[in-house]
């Protein structure tokens, strides 16, 4: 029943950003909101490209914060949970959230957007990220695997459009085979 729960959430949600993700779909090069400020004369050092970026940046950050949420089953150790146990731990997470935020801005400088949903799916990045640090400030344990998943689904929606070979990368062997 709670695994039922479970996978009925996770379809849930990957259903609900991805349909959030193709209403807000754009073109643009850059989010429209107020917060934006852009500027012609600005030069940004791009020195890594959009793949070395998601493998210093993005991903070590988004694995810190996976390895913060849920639960592990291990035949050694038993059952035990990721989440922080203390306000350091939480703050921790707090810090990652910011940092999902800011590197979701990062894939919308002027010569890192890419054609397609790209702009799309940076923003939805920053979203999730805005919902990391709420989970961690109130320390709730359900907000934050939410967000986590929400995570993985943009990560997975994204990696779908602009490198699906990557995917594979993460699933079980016998997914692949």
């Amino acid at each position: 029943m709670f695994l039922s729960r479970v996978v009925k959430r996770a379809v849930l949600l990957t259903t609900l950003a991805s349909l959030g993700l193709v209403a807000c779909s754009q073109d643009s090069g850059a989010p429209t909101d107020t917060n934006t400020v852009s500027s012609d004369t600005t030069d940004y050092n791009l020195t890594l490209d959009t793949a070395e970026f998601m493998a210093h940046v993005l991903e070590p950050i988004a694995d810190v914060l996976w390895k913060s949420a849920g639960w592990i089953l291990d035949e050694n150790e038993g059952y035990y949970e990721l989440y922080p146990t203390d306000d350091e731990g939480w703050a921790n997470v707090d810090n990652h959230g910011a940092m999902i935020v800011e590197a979701g801005n990062l894939m919308l400088l002027p010569g890192r957007v890419l054609e397609g949903p790209w702009s799309t799916y940076a923003q939805a990045t920053s979203t999730v990220g805005i919902s990391i640090m709420k989970a961690a400030v109130e320390q709730n344990k359900e907000d934050l695997f939410q967000a986590g998943a929400q995570l993985y689904s943009v990560c997975t929606a994204c990696h779908q459009a602009y490198n699906p070979d990557i995917l594979s990368r993460f699933q079980p062997r016998s997914l692949t085979e």
